[in-house]
């Protein structure tokens, strides 16, 4: 495809895809509204402020040729694995996951899961079809995602580095890897489970025995996990009504502005205001996956493929975490939840998405491996 002008651009814009951002971002404006009792402050404004810069930033991506991002898609790499060392350096032996840049503070390890997506894209894109599927190509691709699993291990966050195993193993897997050395790899780690479970710190060791039992700890650990399906429960069909949650008006409802906002939501509109924002997100990922499997080149693909994985794994351990189905982890949900980091990797993420569909009938040539 020849280089389009910028106005052809603005207007291949995929406007259905920006819209679901939108509509995302106001949701979760009235969902911190409430979360504050009826105040646009502290976080229903910010929330907002931070949603129309994610846009701009968002279409500011998107009008960035596809060839370019494939260009330099091993630059975010190594300015992750930077940043997560800075983190190491300066927590001096302390759980720190913030880094503090003066302006603004971020989370290197959300950040750092675009850049797994972009690298091990831009790896496989440069491997001949034949080659599609060899075992030592996915040892590569781990290889080059192990410093920054291992940096976001060491913070500690077990969570966020599950999810970043989990999105190289989906990489992997859609770049052709054989079915039964997935099987293998994961019979491997469910051997290893006792190792894992010795070396891992107290309070993560009580998250997993509390979610399996809340009754051990009902007053301590166990108790936002109580609190939340107590509240999802009292919803009903249609809620409580806005505004008239009383778990989160009456502060039982811990980090309502946060990791449990979903609670909120199904509180004040039920089991039907939850559905609908469950398809809502069900709509955007498959939206997203058409744009992928429209991709005419392997770097496309992967990487939209690799960002509607991303997307489902958020919304998946949210709403497994808020139910009782999973345990309790830093896990927001994307663009309603309070959240600067996970907000800025969202639009990011989908400013390549919308690049993507621009150029999605360009072709990206095989050069060098790496």
């Amino acid at each position: 495809m020849k280089n389009l002008s910028l106005f052809n651009k603005l207007l291949k814009i995929d406007w259905v895809l920006v819209f679901f951002l939108v509509l995302l971002v106001s949701i979760g404006c009235l969902s911190l509204y409430s979360a504050a009792d009826g105040n646009w402050s502290p976080w229903a404004s910010r929330h907002f402020q931070r949603g129309i810069i994610g846009i701009i930033i968002a279409l500011i991506i998107a009008l960035i040729d596809i060839k370019i991002i494939y260009k330099f898609a091993w630059l975010p790499l190594f300015g992750s694995v930077a940043l997560l060392s800075l983190l190491y350096i300066t927590s001096d032996g302390s759980v720190n996951r913030w880094l503090n840049l003066g302006a603004i503070k971020i989370q290197p390890s959300e950040l750092a899961k675009i850049s797994i997506i972009l690298a091990l894209a831009r790896f496989f894109h440069n491997i001949q079809i034949r080659d599609y599927g060899k075992i030592s190509y996915s040892i590569i691709a781990i290889i080059i995602s192990l410093p920054i699993i291992i940096l976001t291990l060491v913070q500690p966050d077990l969570g966020t580095a599950i999810m970043q195993i989990l999105l190289v193993g989906a990489l992997v897997f859609l770049a052709g890897l054989r079915v039964w050395f997935l099987i293998l790899s994961l019979g491997i780690f469910i051997a290893s489970l006792p190792i894992i479970w010795i070396n891992l710190h107290d309070y993560q060791k009580q998250r997993i025995l509390t979610h399996l039992d809340p009754s051990l700890d009902s007053l301590g650990a166990g108790y936002h996990i109580n609190q939340s399906k107590i509240a999802l429960g009292s919803g009903g069909l249609f809620g409580k009504g806005f505004l008239k949650g009383s778990q989160s008006n009456l502060d039982f409802l811990p980090e309502k502005q946060t990791d449990f906002i979903f609670t909120m939501i199904g509180e004040e509109f039920g089991l039907a205001g939850g559905l609908f924002v469950l398809m809502i997100f069900v709509l955007l990922i498959l939206y997203t996956y058409i744009i992928a499997f429209l991709q005419s080149s392997q770097f496309g693909r992967l990487v939209c493929s690799g960002i509607v994985f991303m997307l489902f794994s958020y919304v998946f351990v949210n709403i497994g975490m808020v139910s009782g189905m999973l345990p309790v982890v830093g896990a927001p949900l994307p663009l309603i939840s309070y959240g600067g980091s996970s907000m800025l990797t969202i639009f990011i993420s989908f400013g390549i998405v919308l690049s993507a569909s621009i150029h999605r009938f360009d072709k990206l040539e095989i050069r060098e491996r790496f």
